[in-house]
């Protein structure tokens, strides 16, 4: 079965593995759900990936951060979906709870946090929100 938002799909498995305290959690691989977790590990919110197969393609290994058991992300929600992509300009970008989280975002030089597209001042698709 294809699916038809794979990012929504690792976030997905990101939020019931630590829901249900895994080290890791593993993800199909591709090149966009590559850079949003380079993002997400940039801001401290997972220790790591890596890329290892699933079979006859491609996966990435997920290690999940805790801090004293908690976890290190407390929400994580997909904003540009299929059916209603939502983009913002530099300007406009979403601050997540006054700033003590991040916007993840599409743009022309990559996928960057909201605090790195406003320095570049870049805007594009604000694919999730996570803090």
């Amino acid at each position: 079965m294809a699916l038809t938002d794979p990012l929504g799909d690792m976030l997905t498995r990101i939020r019931n593995g630590q829901q249900a305290k895994k080290d890791s959690v593993m993800s199909p691989a591709s090149k966009l759900r590559a850079r949003v977790l380079d993002v997400l590990q940039r801001e401290g919110y997972i220790r790591g990936y890596s890329e290892e197969d699933l079979g006859k393609h491609p996966g990435l290994r997920i290690e999940l951060k805790y801090f004293e058991g908690q976890p290190a992300i407390k929400h994580v929600a997909r904003v540009s979906k299929p059916g209603r992509r939502v983009y913002s300009g530099s300007k406009d970008l979403p601050v997540v709870r006054n700033g003590l989280g991040i916007t993840i975002v599409s743009t022309p030089k990559g996928v960057l946090s909201d605090a790195e597209a406003r320095e570049q001042n870049v805007g594009g698709e604000v694919l999730a929100e996570v803090f």
